[in-house]
Formats: C-alpha cells, structure tokens, sequence
C-alpha cells in the first residue's frame, strides 16, 4: 500500500480514536536521584500516542494503536501492555531489523533542572514509519486520528508520514494534534519550529503548551497562539497550575474532511466522522460542510481553571488532559466539560509514579465535572483519589 487512497473500502467504523505513533519500554527508578545513583529500575511502557490510547480504552472508548516496534522482547512487552487497556494493536508492525525504542529517567518533574532521560531511540523500529509502510486503511478506520510532534521530530521519514495523514482530502477523519515539543529530539534540525507549527495548522483540533509555544515559537500568551494557529477549530491551550484555555470556532476555515471537501471519503475511511468544535449527538456526529473562502467566525474562549493535585510524578499528565478532552469530545460535551474531564484525566496520572493509570469510572467523572465553580475550586486530589467514593465537595453539592 502506498498512500490513503490505496487498498478496499473498510465496513462500518469500529473505532474511535486511533493513535499514531513511536511507544517505548521506560524503565522507572526505585528511588529519587540522578540516574548515575538510582540502584534499579522497574519496567514500564510510555509513548505519548499510546498513552492516549490506552486511556481512551481504559475510559470505555474503542481505540487503536498504530506504531512500529522490534521483533525482540521489548517489542513483545509494548505490544502486550497496550493491548491489556482494551487497544487494539493488530495494526502494529514487527521490524526485524531495527530495535524497539527504550528509555530511563529520574523521578523528578521533567520541568525541574535535575529531570534527566536517557533515551535508546536512534534507529528504533518506529523512526523507520513512512508513507510507504504504514496501513492507512486502520489510520482511516476511526473517528479521530491522534497524532503528535514527537513523531514528526523521529526522522525524514515520519515527518513525511505526518504530512501525508495531515493533508487535507476527502475522508480524512478529525485530526487532533497534540504539539508535544521535545527540543533534544530535534537537534541538528532548525526547522522544528516552522514544521510544528505547519501540522498544528492543519488539524482540527490541537493541543499545546503555552510553555512550548514560547519555546518553539516564542509567541506569548494564549490569544497570541490563536493568533498564529487560526485554522483548527478547536485549540487547547494548556496553562499548567492555572488550567487551560479553549478557543472553539463553530465552523471549520477550509476543505478537510469528506464533508468538508463534498466528495466521497476515501477507501478505508470512516464515514462516521465527529466535529471538533460542535457538540456531536447521536442524530447528527458529523462535521458542518464549509468552502475554502470561508470567513473564520468569533471564537467562543472558555478558560477551565485547573484542580489542585497532590503531585507524586508530573510525567504523562498532558497524554491524559488530551485523553480526557478527547472521550468528552466523542461524548458530545460542552467545551468547559471537555476541558475538566482532561483534568481529571491528568489528574489521575498526576497522583501515581507512571505515565498510566485507571481513570475514575465514567459516573464518578461526570460527578466531579457537574460541580459548580466553587465546588471544582475546593477540590484536593491526593493518590488513590479515584478510587474512593465521593469527594467532600460532592456531598455539599445539590
């Protein structure tokens, strides 16, 4: 197969949300300190994309995986830890010739100047993905296609692959992209900046750190990331400690999707396609047809404030505030509850060593989401706060 127009129409959509993607064996210290010191590691499995998935699945959505790993052992591990959250994983490739990727790190907040990672990636299976060898009929089969900068800063080659899934056509599913800027994979390469920008462009639904745009693009401020990301319909703009900001447009600014374009979706193409600005329900998912000189409305803007966590490990929590917008996105939510079930998500993360976890039960979440604005102000989650009953601020609530 050599491009998304190639092979035979795909039967009616079975997944939600599929994850492109480089996932890696992470191997966790036993104890704080510099990596020199740290005596063991445990073993465990990271990978933006695949984080997302398999929260995705582990909150009751159908999601999939696509990614390339080894044919060695490590391989085996990602491929059997992914598909024990509920990810189906039949669409991932085994290279024989490459490795799969790895790495270690401290347990300190990647954000600190003593956060260290060694990563074993140069040459991995995954930095081999490219137009040629991926199956677009599985990239095509969802709702939602996830994908991230980290893929794109692999090699020529996926950066390629990131342009192709990102073009617009007839057919393609709603793009979420999260912008996940890691500027020690783009060493030696000056473009990181315009290539990110160019594919946050393109999605229709984008999520980035107002730390990373200053870093990458060194644009302030979240109305200034509008300003130079007008086209996705939705932009999530993460704060940290002080929440996220969310533009959403009601229509999309030019030709992407199927309906967008007008023409019939591509062989192995969803046609069963979700808006990422307008809630969808269950007689209308569909994104709203627009023709290329159509004027960008107003935005609606809704800041979310964040919640206040007893932080045990600040590593994979912007995987799960995508995870956690992307299920309420699929849900039909309004735009402040999207951003509060990310989160939650984050949250869950934020309270335990490694990059995954279990989410609250969908009931509980709703809960917690439900809760005026001064009852989310009042909330403190520790660990092991999802798996208890009910919060104090619910009790208190109507």
């Amino acid at each position: 197969m050599s491009g998304p127009a190639a092979g035979t129409a795909a039967a009616a959509t079975t997944t939600d949300v599929v994850c492109l993607g480089e996932s890696m064996v992470t191997f966790l210290p036993s104890q704080p300190g510099r990596l020199a010191d740290v005596p063991s590691f445990g073993r465990g499995i990271g990978g933006a994309e695949s984080n997302v998935a398999c929260a995705l699945a582990a909150a009751g959505h159908r999601a999939a995986w696509v990614g390339r790993v080894g044919a060695d052992g490590f391989g085996d591990h990602l491929v059997e830890t992914i598909a024990s959250y509920g990810v189906d994983t039949s669409a991932v490739r085994r290279d024989p010739a490459r490795p799969t990727g790895v790495y270690f790190r401290t347990a300190t907040d990647r954000g600190t100047d003593t956060h260290e990672v060694a990563y074993y990636r140069a040459g991995s299976a995954a930095s081999a993905m490219s137009p040629e060898n991926v199956p677009y009929e599985a990239l095509f089969a969802g709702r939602v296609l996830h994908l991230s900068g980290i893929t794109a800063a692999l090699s020529p080659d996926c950066l390629a692959l990131l342009r192709e899934l990102t073009a617009p056509r007839p057919g393609r599913p709603l793009v979420s992209f999260d912008v996940n800027h890691r500027p020690h994979l783009w060493r030696g390469c000056a473009e990181d900046a315009s290539v990110l920008l160019e594919l946050a462009r393109r999605a229709d639904l984008v999520f980035v750190g107002e730390d990373e745009a200053e870093e990458a693009w060194g644009i302030v401020g979240a109305e200034a990331i509008r300003a130079a990301l007008p086209e996705p319909s939705v932009l999530v703009v993460k704060r940290g400690s002080a929440g996220a900001t969310v533009f959403a447009s009601e229509l999309r600014p030019g030709p992407r999707g199927a309906e967008a374009a007008g023409g019939n979706a591509a062989p192995g193409a969803s046609t069963d396609t979700v808006s990422a600005a307008t809630p969808a329900t269950s007689a209308d998912t569909t994104c709203p047809a627009t023709s290329a000189d159509t004027a960008t409305p107003a935005d609606t803007v809704t800041p979310v404030p964040a919640l206040r966590v007893d932080v045990v490990a600040a590593v994979g929590a912007g995987d799960a505030f995508a995870a956690g917008f992307l299920s309420a996105t699929l849900r039909g939510l309004p735009v402040r509850d999207r951003a509060r079930h990310g989160h939650l998500m984050a949250a869950a993360v934020l309270t335990v060593p490694g990059d995954l976890t279990d989410p609250p039960s969908r009931d509980r979440a709703d809960r917690l989401v439900a809760l005026d604005d001064a009852a989310w102000g009042r909330l403190r989650l520790a660990p092991g706060w999802t798996a208890a009953d009910r919060a104090p601020e619910e009790v208190r609530t109507p």
